[in-house]
């Protein structure tokens, strides 16, 4: 009689662990059996979600870090005049004055935590209240809009920073305000379908075009200065303009992201379960060896403090100067006001749309009505953790379209959400590893899942020129002006313009039917009065 082998034992009591979990009252709660799920796939699930998102815990705190956070003039050291020091200016916010930085560095500290709390606390709720497998964290353009346009590069800007954070949290009181009113869901509702099938899609190219670039990717795509993009993967690059100074086609970081591509994309035209974790964590491995081509941790000054931080392996951060910076009396002046209206149709156009797509991706929605099932809840969550970011001294929380790895995987209810959530909880004793997770391990998974994204394509209605121009518009412009929101914008906007005749033509059949009717019920009831008139007459005249 032949032993089992080692595998099948594991899948075995993987299977019986399924089982066990499927017929508890958490299993019942989460309806793992009822959409066809098993508890170590969510985990799985999860955990892909999680690999494909963690760069936001890095890279948000980095955005607004730029903006200066709490740290002003009197957090600069002293300035040395000869043999005298003098108090510095508003220039040492731009300087590298030593007491500004060490205030930059305890703030991105602070966001760090920040990030991975608010992330932590909304995909746990989307999870547990709404059963989606969906992970929230704060949301790229959101932050960039804070640091550089609100707030400004080291408080340059119009607004302060504890007024925008101010100004966050208000956007987020009357998203909440909407969401449990209604008016939210309705209003993302009233997008066409195909609208919302060409978001997905936009959103896919939009994912890739990140995946592809140097910050977020692998870098294959860079700066051109007549063709505004062209090849890169350059050995070097300039760093105000990023265009390439060592040739392209030479990055080594490049070519070890396309193995890891090519990892990925192998796993999944196998159907390798977990197959979008592996690549990255190849990836990641090599790059942490110091002293070679493709180390995230070179041998510089950033990079032997990056690395010395590494080591701690473990280590744990509480906020010290961020939470808590909230100053609503500045909120009364105009350009305050105009940036909390701006965050607010972000919102409710970008990230309702992101979560509609998310649920047409997945196979949540009912269909033409769009609507899915925790819809209620999930818009309440994802207002719920922008308020709590804007406390921790973040940005707005939004559903992240990462999630769609995870889907990917087989996740269908809130067990992903809660693994994410456990991730980032996680990632709070272990910044120092998964904050080493380098761009162009996370790139190739963007551009897969963005592929990925493109099977809702097939949905929308192409032989109707009506519906298919303002489909391609709103893809289109996702990527091409590195905003979802001008994308659902612009697609709005033209389909409007295509049906404004149809609609008028429409409305004035209704008004001239409408009318019609009530010419006729006049008519009638000027007959029936004349017939009365004339009956009362007649018998009148019999009676004398």
């Amino acid at each position: 009689m032949k032993r089992s082998s080692p595998w099948r034992k594991l899948a075995g009591a993987e299977a019986a662990v399924n089982r066990a979990v499927a017929a508890t009252r958490v299993g019942r709660y989460f309806k793992l059996e009822a959409r066809k799920s098993t508890f170590t796939k969510e985990l799985r699930a999860g955990a892909a979600t999680f690999l494909t998102m963690a760069y936001i815990i890095s890279v948000n705190a980095a955005i607004l870090t730029d903006s200066g956070g709490p740290c002003t003039v009197s957090d600069c050291s002293p300035v040395v005049v000869g043999n005298s020091t003098a108090v510095p200016g508003p220039e040492c916010t731009v300087g590298s004055n030593p007491g500004y930085e060490e205030c930059l560095g305890r703030t991105k500290s602070d966001l760090i935590v920040a990030t991975a709390v608010a992330a932590m606390a909304g995909s746990f709720a989307m999870g547990a209240l709404a059963n989606l497998p969906l992970g929230l964290a704060p949301g790229m353009g959101a932050n960039a809009y804070f640091a550089y346009n609100m707030v400004g590069f080291h408080g340059s800007g119009s607004i302060p920073y504890s007024t925008a954070l101010a100004g966050v949290m208000l956007e987020g009181i009357v998203f909440f305000v909407l969401s449990a009113v209604g008016l939210r869901s309705r209003l993302a509702r009233m997008i066409p379908r195909n609208i919302r099938l060409a978001t997905a899609v936009g959103i896919g190219l939009f994912l890739a075009f990140t995946g592809l670039q140097a910050h977020q990717g692998v870098g294959l795509v860079g700066a051109s200065p007549s063709t505004l993009v062209t090849l890169a993967a350059c050995s070097e690059t300039e760093p105000a303009t990023g265009a390439c100074l060592g040739g392209s086609m030479r990055s080594p970081t490049f070519w070890l992201g396309a193995v890891g591509f090519l990892i990925t994309a192998t796993c999944l035209a196998r159907d390798v379960k977990g197959g979008m974790i592996y690549g990255i964590v190849f990836v990641t491995v090599v790059s942490w060896i110091r002293g070679t081509a493709v180390t995230v941790f070179p041998d510089t000054a950033a990079g032997n403090a990056g690395f010395a931080y590494f080591k701690k392996v473990v280590d744990f951060h509480t906020i010290k100067a961020t939470a808590g910076r909230l100053s609503f009396g500045g909120l009364r002046y105009g350009n305050a006001l105009l940036a909390v209206f701006t965050l607010l149709y972000v919102d409710v156009l970008a990230t309702t749309g992101t979560m509609y797509s998310m649920a047409e991706y997945g196979g949540f929605t009912d269909g033409a009505g769009g609507s899915f099932d925790g819809e209620y809840r999930a818009f309440l969550v994802d207002a719920g953790s922008t308020v709590l970011s804007a406390a921790l001294g973040s940005t707005t929380v939004t559903t992240y379209v990462e999630s769609t790895a995870g889907i990917r995987e087989g996740g269908r209810t809130g067990v992903t959400a809660i693994t994410v959530a456990a991730c980032f909880l996680a990632s709070l004793f272990f910044g120092p590893v998964l904050t080493s997770v380098p761009p162009w391990a996370v790139g190739p998974s963007l551009v897969l899942v963005g592929a990925m994204m493109m099977r809702v394509a097939k949905d929308i209605e192409w032989v109707d020129m009506k519906e298919a121009i303002p489909a391609f518009v709103t893809m289109a412009l996702m990527p091409l002006t590195f905003s979802i929101a001008n994308g659902i914008i612009a697609g709005l906007g033209v389909y409007v313009a295509l049906h404004c005749y149809d609609w008028a033509r429409l409305a004035y059949l209704k008004v001239t039917k409408v009318l019609d009717e009530r010419r006729n019920q006049v008519a009638a009831t000027a007959g029936e009065a004349s017939g009365i008139t004339t009956a009362s007459t007649a018998a009148a005249a019999h009676e004398v």
